[in-house]
């Protein structure tokens, strides 16, 4: 969810002196790299998952403070709606059966939840945007009772100039909306991926990462719909970037897929963080300039697609990850921690190949077929390594399920765990059903239905616990 603010309000001489604190530590962060003070380690995965509470009726409850109350675990927190929360796993050193373990822990804290939630009268849904969600839910009075979110809301629009938000998406509908605050974010809910990467090797993770965020996208698609409108297959992608948008303040945006690669270090990143992007949370922190305090902060209010992390092991150490953010939340624990093994495998074996990322696909490349993929799902035609156009579908049949094969391998994942968790890939590819492609096909079949009956439906399934590749309609 982001750490919580303790000062309600700022001023100017907060930011003045937050961003003097974030200069040293971006300074410091640069001899760190530099030096190779950073320690190295393994490769270890990690995940943030984003959920639904949804009442009898199917939309969605604004009870998440009460239910965490009840609940009382420290792997499921608030986030921005009281409607929303956030399921968080213990990082795994990825060998052996960590991706079982990663579904296992998930499972048992997601089950324990539901139960909870079954005693407030509700239930939890994974979707990356719930059919049922309404414009009128996405209010300021159910915005979730931290100051973090209201004073990034209130700083947000100080920066647009108070200019209300545009929201136009084009799909098979056109939605075009106008919002005055942030509230429809909490309508893209995702799981995002964390892989804790040896710092020699960063920069070439995060623009890997760039190059596999669209066949990311498209395999796990699962938002097709807003407000019941039929847009793209992952709609969450163009609402989160519009709720957040600078408008004509002519700053640069702080949802992007990002302006290029990182040329020479990851350090690029957590630079242009400092020169171009204004500080909306300049809480001050007692902590040494070694805890980063202030550049982890600021960090945190630049929602990029592939985002590079500053964490800190049990033992005090501090080590480097890289978030991927395009996977929508759901459909179902099988199928996310499938498409997991599928990022974690096929980034370690492009790390193999010679050329530099921008020889292997143009940067520009890289972005148009991100956005191609969140409209079109797998049948999106993407320029591949070769530079020939194929579908996505056919990529990641041909190309990345045999590299995720080869990388989980080096990694030394177990092959009965490769054999399970990127067969449900191979499956899903197989078939085509996306849990956007399966909510489409669900609509079309049961055109006298509205959303409720979606949902219901998607949630009976859900339950089941079956990847999607194998739901009925």
């Amino acid at each position: 969810m982001g750490q919580e603010i303790d000062t309600p309000d700022f001023t100017p001489a907060d930011v003045a002196e937050f961003r003097q604190r974030l200069a040293e530590e971006t300074r410091l962060l640069a001899d760190w790299l530099s030096s190779g003070a950073l320690p190295a380690g393994p490769k270890v995965g990690g995940f943030e998952l984003e959920a639904w509470l949804v009442g009898s009726d199917l939309r969605p409850l604004p009870r998440a403070p009460d239910l965490l109350a009840r609940l009382a675990d420290p792997l499921v927190v608030p986030e921005l709606a009281t409607f929303n929360l956030e399921f968080n796993g213990t990082p795994q050193v990825l060998a052996g059966s960590a991706l079982s373990t990663m579904a296992a822990e998930l499972a048992t804290t997601w089950e324990h939840a539901q139960t909870f939630a079954m005693g407030l009268g509700a239930r939890l849904a994974m979707v990356g945007i719930l059919p049922t969600v309404r414009p009128e839910d996405l209010i300021l009075d159910h915005m979730s009772p931290r100051n973090r979110y209201r004073i990034l809301n209130a700083e947000l629009s100080a920066l647009r100039g108070h200019q209300p938000l545009r929201l136009d998406i084009q799909g098979r509908d056109r939605l075009v909306l106008t919002r005055e605050d942030v509230m429809a974010e909490s309508a893209t809910t995702s799981f995002q991926i964390h892989l804790r990467v040896p710092p020699p090797e960063a920069a070439r993770v995060y623009n890997l990462s760039k190059i596999l965020s669209a066949p990311l996208v498209a395999v796990g698609a699962n938002s097709p719909y807003l407000f019941g409108r039929d847009l793209w297959r992952e709609t969450r992608i163009p609402l989160f970037e519009q709720t957040c948008a600078m408008g004509d303040s002519g700053l640069r945006e702080r949802v992007s897929f990002g302006l290029g690669y990182v040329k020479a270090s990851i350090l690029e990143c957590f630079a242009a963080n400092l020169a171009a992007y204004p500080v909306i949370l300049p809480e001050l922190h007692d902590e040494p300039p070694e805890r980063l305090a202030h550049l982890r902060l600021h960090n945190g209010t630049i929602w990029r697609w592939n985002r590079p992390l500053i964490g800190f092991n049990p033992d005090g150490s501090p080590h480097l990850r890289i978030e991927q953010r395009v996977v929508p939340a759901g459909p179902t624990v099988p199928d996310l921690i499938a498409t997991a093994a599928l990022y974690f495998g096929a980034i370690q074996d492009l790390l193999a190949e010679a050329d530099p990322t921008g020889a292997l696909i143009p940067f520009p490349v890289a972005q148009s077929n991100f956005y191609a993929a969140a409209r079109l799902g797998l049948e999106a035609k993407l320029r591949w390594l070769d530079g020939r156009p194929a579908t996505a579908r056919t990529i990641l049949t041909q190309d990345l399920l045999p590299r995720a094969r080869r990388g989980l391998r080096v990694l030394g994942i177990d092959d009965d765990e490769i054999d399970t968790w990127l067969g449900i890939i191979a499956a899903r590819l197989g078939t085509g059903q996306t849990g956007a492609e399966w909510q489409r096909a669900w609509v079309e079949r049961h055109p006298d239905q509205d959303m409720a009956g979606l949902l219901q439906a998607y949630l009976d399934q859900q339950h089941r616990g079956r990847p999607v590749h194998e739901w009925p309609l």
